[in-house]
């Protein structure tokens, strides 16, 4: 494990020491469903790099402040791997690519979204 892992953490293990019970969002067809669901309770995007140290670092915080598994479904995106579901999302809502990314999708649309160290868990209280 080099420094900068052991700093920052690296995708494997960030992904195993996650609180969040994170749903991949991985297909265009899931992105689909993602929206319908949001009718029935509120859905949170969480756009990442793997390979930004930045990234990263928000997420974990992200990760250690989460406690909203009952009040909102949290959907994961890999950025390098589903740069085209990334495109989409901007299509669709509207929402000017960042990453990190934080959106919030309630019936159907984006009510809220974030970016970068303005992620904060406080703030989703608003939309559940």
């Amino acid at each position: 494990m080099s420094f900068f892992d052991k700093v920052f953490g690296n995708s494997e293990t960030t992904s195993n020491v996650s609180k969040v019970n994170w749903l991949a969002l991985v297909t265009m067809s899931q992105l689909d469903e993602v929206v319908k669901q949001s009718f029935e309770k509120p859905v949170l995007l969480f756009k990442h790099s793997t390979r930004c140290s930045v990234s990263r670092m928000v997420l974990r915080q992200f990760e250690n402040a989460f406690m909203l598994e009952e009040e909102i479904t949290p959907y994961f995106l890999d950025l390098l791997e589903h740069r085209d579901i990334s495109n989409e999302i901007t299509f669709r809502f509207g929402v000017q690519h960042q990453s990190p990314q934080l959106i919030v999708l309630k019936d159907g649309i984006a009510v809220y979204h974030t970016s970068h160290e303005s992620i904060d868990v406080e703030d989703l209280k608003r939309f559940v």
